[in-house]
């Protein structure tokens, strides 16, 4: 194989990805439906937690909706940081394998059960799932549901549910973002950090600061106003630049990071934890890894919180949804967050897409997203060429929209 020029690959990779999305992401034949036995369906399954050797594309029956659910065809799913959590197991009650992974996706309508007044087959549309979404077919109740608007891509829909709300919901709901604030968002370069920047900008004078792995940096260096290495000493470069700390601090990672996001905060300040990310930091679950991110926690003394006039939150989008009965909620979000990708305020980023096929999975998809590890540009070119041959095939397109 020839030496790669991974500069001038990488713009290449960059335009052909782009290209692809725009030609291809929201206009392939609604009509065309998959050969075979429409009793069945292929889908991506977990067979037991660990590696990336635990993942299957296989066939699955056809589920069929029930009463108040929609049935859609999935055009294209997303891959979150969650995803790989659920497949090492690292979260609390994980269920029982064999499982289909997946919590978004969009396509279109296919079929309805009883009571599902606002929906027509043919409908474009986004959904979160409660497991399940990386398959072609996916039900789930009318509740969450949420129809695109007509620009709106299938990649770009299927980016947009986990990240866009939750970063509204904390910005917003939780910790009241408003004019002349600042914010400290760890993973700058993920999803929900992407999303943060961008619904940041939309207020007058925010001041976004960041942490990302230097990789990252040049690809996200103008959508936050600092950047710093997520390794180094955040705290004091933040506090070079304004000594009082911040208002809010949005945290992915938790163990050491908790302390030192709360005590960046200033006086009526918002800490909000999201997720735990520390505590993975290889392909299988580490309990080392575990146990030392549950050390470094410091442990929150409430009389302290009301000394300083802080406030620590915690945020968690799916239970809010699937436990706590806050959909209403979450829809009154997803349209004012319409509305502002429809003022070209916000767009989801979406970095490249892939076939759900099995050796493409295996071979660096879910790891380059959940390890922080740069898949060499020369396979990710070879991943889109392959993609751009399944794209021209007859038949839908099923793929992943898979974030910085």
């Amino acid at each position: 194989m020839k030496p790669i020029d991974m500069a001038k690959e990488g713009a290449e990779v960059s335009e052909e990805t782009e290209h692809m999305i725009e030609k291809n992401g929201g206009k392939e034949p609604e009509s065309v439906m998959p050969g075979g036995d429409a009793k069945e369906m292929r889908a991506v399954v977990l067979t037991g937690f660990g590696g990336l050797n635990k993942l299957r594309v296989t066939k699955k029956a056809m589920p069929e909706p029930q009463e108040g659910e929609v049935k859609i065809r999935v055009k294209a799913c997303g891959l979150n940081f969650l995803d790989l959590m659920v497949r090492q197991g690292n979260i609390d009650n994980p269920p029982k394998t064999p499982l289909i992974p997946g919590f978004e996706c969009s396509g279109i309508v296919e079929a309805m059960g009883g009571n599902t007044k606002g929906f027509e087959i043919g409908d474009r549309v986004m959904a979160f799932v409660n497991y399940n979404a990386w398959a072609e077919v996916v039900c789930t109740p009318l509740e969450f549901v949420y129809k695109i608007p007509d620009e709106m891509t299938f990649p770009e829909a299927a980016a947009f549910p986990m990240n866009f709300v939750a970063a509204y919901m904390m910005l917003f709901e939780v910790a009241n973002l408003h004019e002349g604030m600042s914010v400290l968002v760890h993973s700058a370069g993920g999803g929900v950090g992407q999303a943060v920047a961008q619904l940041c900008s939309t207020i007058p004078n925010v001041t976004v600061f960041g942490t990302a792995s230097p990789f990252k940096h040049e690809a996200i260096k103008d959508s936050v106003t600092h950047l710093f290495d997520r390794n180094a000493d955040y705290v004091q470069e933040v506090k070079k630049i304004s000594p009082d700390g911040v208002d809010i601090v949005l945290d992915c990672l938790c163990g050491e990071n908790t302390g030192k996001g709360l005590g960046l905060l200033k006086p009526l300040g918002t800490y909000i934890l999201y997720g735990s990310s520390n505590m993975v930091t290889g392909e299988t679950k580490s309990f080392f890894s575990f146990a030392k991110s549950w050390w470094q926690v410091e442990k929150v003394n409430p009389i302290k919180l009301y000394e300083e006039n802080k406030v620590i939150a915690g945020f968690s989008l799916l239970n809010l949804l699937f436990k706590q009965g806050r959909s209403g909620l979450v829809k009154t979000v997803v349209q004012k967050l319409f509305s502002l990708y429809e003022q070209k305020k916000v767009k989801p980023v979406v970095d490249s897409l892939w076939a759900v096929e099995e050796e493409e999975l295996r071979q660096g998809v879910i790891c380059r997203r959940g390890t922080n590890l740069s898949l060499p540009l020369g396979k990710l070119k070879m991943a889109v060429q392959r993609l751009s041959v399944l794209i021209n095939r007859d038949g839908p397109i099923h793929v992943f929209s898979v974030l910085i």
